[in-house]
């Protein structure tokens, strides 16, 4: 599972975490949401060891990321899309990443069959649209057949097919025991997906739970998600008739 406790992370006297504690539990999706600017990437950063916290912990298995051995063994991720050589091709990319975690070159294969990426294992990366280096981006996250998955926006660039296909494969992982942390700004999309949601806002967890929790009174996720979160944007959208949303 996923164990973040009392986590802050400052900048100078700005807290851009502040005091974030949710678990991420196995045979569960968990939907990490919040608006842009709420801390959500710092999070997701300090839990994959890419920053250090000022204070609290972030834990896989109860380890910090930077204590795991052969990390991509235990936790998949993607942040910020594939992150990867353009002039590479997608086998090439993926052989490369399993060389640096002693993966087994046969699991190339299994994920690009997995992803839909079988066909254009030969093309070169820069030549794949946004949807196609996302798949790319989950590919990589599943090499290590890892027990934890946490992925940044994964739908991002998909077309709707793309969408279903995504929705169906992180059930199944959760389905097979694994605990997957979903960051989306998609509301309609989480709410078919997910089993659990952490809302943050300005670097504070605002609500977490299930569904019903979460929604309370409200219709939607969406709703439940713009009543909880609009306190803390600083930035509103102009209606046509000049109206603040």
């Amino acid at each position: 599972m996923i164990e973040v406790s009392h986590l802050v992370k400052r900048h100078g006297s700005r807290a851009v975490v502040d005091d974030v504690s949710f678990t991420a539990a196995a045979g569960r999706v968990t939907g990490f949401l919040g608006p842009n600017g709420a801390g959500k990437s710092s999070t997701l950063r300090i839990l994959l060891g890419l920053d250090r916290p000022s204070s609290g912990v972030a834990l896989i298995d109860g380890t910090p990321y930077r204590s795991l051995d052969r990390p991509l063994w235990k936790v998949g991720a993607m942040l910020d899309g594939p992150g990867a050589n353009k002039g590479r091709t997608a086998r090439a990319h993926l052989s490369w990443v399993a060389q640096s975690n002693a993966i087994p070159k046969r699991r190339v294969d299994d994920v690009l069959e997995l992803t839909g990426l079988r066909d254009a294992a030969g093309t070169r990366i820069g030549r794949f649209s946004l949807g196609m280096g996302q798949r790319l981006g989950i590919a990589a996250a599943l090499l290590g057949d890892p027990r934890v998955l946490v992925l940044d926006e994964p739908t991002n660039g998909l077309d709707p097919d793309g969408i279903r296909w995504t929705r169906h494969l992180l059930r199944s992982l959760a389905a097979d025991g694994k605990a997957v942390l979903v960051s989306s700004h998609l509301m309609n999309e989480m709410e078919e997906t997910a089993d659990d949601f952490v809302v943050i806002a300005r670097g504070r967890v605002v609500a977490q739970g299930d569904a019903a929790k979460v929604k309370g009174t409200h219709r939607t996720l969406e709703e439940a998600f713009f009543a909880l979160t609009d306190a803390h944007v600083d930035y509103r959208a102009t209606r046509p008739d000049g109206e603040s949303r």
